[in-house]
């Protein structure tokens, strides 16, 4: 049986407040990757299962010593990039303080690269996913978007970033992400850098629509790359037992009755060094 190593060894989290108030949006700025890390791999890891138990996350290698872990990740957590070793890895779920196992997901970590451990889905049916960051600037001007939909309980929704000084979506604005879904994944799309607020409609609504979300004026730089998530709100975590609820073979809330709760949080892939 795994013992997990001492918690002395843990890795400091930067986690999203989640409260119990309105819906908000949080950019998580500790996430930048690990300067001259080209030898080795950087992995982080992402909560957004919004009714699982807190979480210890330990990585194991049958080629390489034990690496420091996870302690305690909870809804919301975005973790700071930890260097491993490229090749194969096990990582795996336990319940926090003990030794039962929940989930596991492996890996191929590829010398220079990133990655997110992303943790979904309700608990009754956890699931782990490896995604790979980018780890480069975006064009000049432009900053590099990903839009993951990993929310439960929500129908489709489109996502709009709407400039300062404009009052939202108009007729003819565009979603920068269509009928976004659980599990949904953009991959990287270039985009305009600027200061915008997310919005969150119903996919396919007018865009007078009441907004599922919507977020305080954000700055996406020049040359940046952030990951942005779609979860449920946690209000509507706290109101449901997410377990108790049918359910379809996603594991995906099926109860049309509860209306969609969502926040957003956003996690810096890379930014340009300073000069």
């Amino acid at each position: 049986m795994l013992t997990l190593p001492h918690p002395a060894s843990r890795l400091l989290l930067r986690s999203a407040a989640l409260g119990l108030l309105a819906p908000f949006f949080v950019v998580l700025t500790g996430c930048q990757s690990i300067a001259n890390a080209g030898a080795t791999s950087q992995v982080r890891v992402i909560d957004v299962s919004p009714d699982a138990p807190a979480l210890d996350i330990v990585p194991t290698s049958t080629s390489q010593p034990a690496p420091a872990a996870l302690y305690n990740v909870g809804f919301g957590a975005v973790s700071s990039y930890m260097q491993l070793a490229p090749g194969a890895w096990t990582h795996s779920a336990y319940t926090a303080g003990t030794q039962q196992q929940i989930a596991q997901v492996r890996s191929s970590l590829v010398p220079g690269a990133q990655y997110t451990i992303l943790t979904g889905n309700i608990s009754a049916a956890l699931q782990m996913s490896i995604l790979r960051d980018q780890s480069t600037p975006a064009p000049p001007g432009l900053v590099a978007l990903r839009f993951l939909g990993a929310s439960t309980r929500s129908a489709l929704v489109d996502l709009y970033l709407i400039p300062s000084g404009s009052n939202g979506p108009s007729p003819g604005f565009a979603p920068v992400a269509a009928n976004l879904s659980f599990g949904s994944n953009t991959g990287y799309r270039n985009l305009p850098a600027g200061a915008y607020s997310l919005v969150a409609l119903p996919a396919g609504a007018s865009p007078y629509a009441t907004p599922l979300f919507t977020g305080s004026q954000t700055t996406y730089p020049a040359g940046a790359a952030r990951t942005i998530l779609l979860i449920d709100a946690p209000f509507a975590r706290a109101s449901a037992n997410l377990t108790e609820q049918p359910a379809s073979s996603s594991g995906v809330s099926s109860d049309a009755s509860d209306a969609p709760a969502l926040q957003v949080i956003t996690a810096a892939d890379y930014d340009a060094p300073a000069s």
